[in-house]
């Protein structure tokens, strides 16, 4: 089990841990994708510019990947050569394998996490707050395509940006509120920018270190 693993579940109890495909995805520098359910069009023709970005940047996107612009998220992504770890809010077992997936899978850039055991068939809302704060942990920083004012997502990128993790939103006024709290925009069209920012931030903190 990939290290990284091992510490989420441990930060939060034990857990039941299911994987479907290569562990070795979350090995790698992990961005946390999130969007709320609602999402207004400017940020909408903003993430699909931003998967086309990201999809072949050398990066794992990890995520639920249940909100209708997450799942679109996903599906661009696969286009490309991104690797990406989905965390559904139930178990996996009896989980339909999309015939779209079946090639990532064969090709390792495509794994399936679940914190929940077989009993869990279906999301609610509280396996999905669970899931969410789960990738939270998991993930290196966290990009942010869209968050309700005053919503779940909204409330995870302040305790997120509370607890000294880089979160980075669109930039769009519409997530102005985001930016209230911490977040840093970030271009749809250039998101390799913020990965070298958050490498710059890395090797800072290691030179001070």
């Amino acid at each position: 089990m990939p290290t990284v693993l091992r510490r989420v579940i441990g930060a939060g109890g034990e857990a039941p841990v299911a994987l479907l495909g290569d562990p070795a995805i979350l090995e790698g520098r992990l961005i946390g994708f999130f969007c709320s359910v609602r999402c207004p069009g400017d940020v909408i023709l903003k993430t699909f510019d931003l998967a086309r970005s990201l999809r072949d940047a050398g990066v794992t996107v990890v995520g639920g990947f249940q909100s209708p612009m997450e799942r679109e998220f996903l599906d661009l992504l696969l286009r490309g050569s991104v690797r990406v770890a989905v965390c559904p809010a139930r178990g996996l077992g009896r989980m339909r394998i999309l015939a779209v997936w079946k090639q990532p899978l064969n090709d390792g850039r495509l794994m399936f996490l679940s914190f929940f055991d077989d009993r869990v068939r279906r999301p609610t809302a509280a396996t999905a707050a669970e899931r969410n704060a789960r990738v939270a942990a998991l993930s290196d920083i966290i990009l942010i395509a869209h968050a309700e004012s005053g919503g779940k997502t909204e409330a995870l990128c302040r305790e997120a940006t509370g607890a000294g993790k880089t979160v980075f939103a669109l930039a769009s006024d519409d997530n102005a509120h985001l930016f209230r709290i911490g977040a840093r925009p970030v271009d749809a069209d250039h998101p390799k920018v913020m990965i070298q920012d958050w490498s710059e931030s890395e090797s800072e903190a290691g030179d001070v270190g």
